[in-house]
């Protein structure tokens, strides 16, 4: 949960859109500081995202190598997508994106963690949900893979490899970071998980 400014320390004075695109707006806001005077800030907005690390039962976690076009290559990174479906709940989202990206449902569904990306400049939450009991489907109805979907590598890895390759750097997508190492304490401590519609 993010705790909210006490009053008297940061105030929004006025915000100005600067550019509003398919995914991102910028603002930038002007923000009254606790010690005096006012500051500008740059803000992205962005509608948030879901990934889902889906562990077989064998342990294996599903990966796929995707190019990302702002750092200018491929990476490994786990299930993923926008929240950009109007009114669709998170878990709904984690549940779209995985058939979409791997042709794969999952009989149980857990709330691994939330993430703020880049706080310092951006307001996206990433749910990571953990997705366990997975059964091979077809892709939902009216999906059709384009642009970067269509050259995805995937694959299964053992958990723990996936973890050592991100000491490799050979994994270096934040949700994917994150969600590994996470879901890694998880099976190792058995810690206890919010409720899966928890934000």
């Amino acid at each position: 949960m993010t705790e909210p400014a006490r009053p008297g320390e940061y105030e929004l004075l006025r915000s100005e859109t600067v550019y509003e695109g398919r995914v991102i707006t910028l603002v930038k806001d002007t923000v009254a500081m606790p010690g005096g005077g006012d500051s500008v800030r740059e803000v992205v907005r962005h509608p948030g995202a879901v990934g889902v690390v889906a562990l077989d039962d064998d342990g294996n976690v599903v990966l796929l190598r995707q190019y990302r076009h702002p750092v200018g290559g491929y990476l490994w990174e786990i299930p993923a997508g926008l929240r950009d479906a109007d009114g669709e709940p998170p878990l709904e989202t984690a549940k779209r994106e995985l058939a979409e990206e791997v042709k794969l449902a999952a009989q149980r569904w857990s709330l691994l963690t939330t993430t703020f990306s880049t706080p310092g400049f951006c307001d996206e939450l990433v749910l990571v949900y953990l997705a366990e009991g997975l059964s091979d489907i077809d892709r939902p109805e009216g999906f059709t893979a384009e642009h970067e979907e269509l050259d995805m590598e995937i694959a299964r890895v053992p958990l723990s490899d996936a973890v050592q390759r991100i000491f490799d750097g050979d994994i270096r997508n934040a949700a994917a970071v994150i969600g590994l190492f996470a879901a890694a304490q998880h099976r190792a401590a058995r810690t206890t998980l919010r409720p899966v519609d928890a934000t």
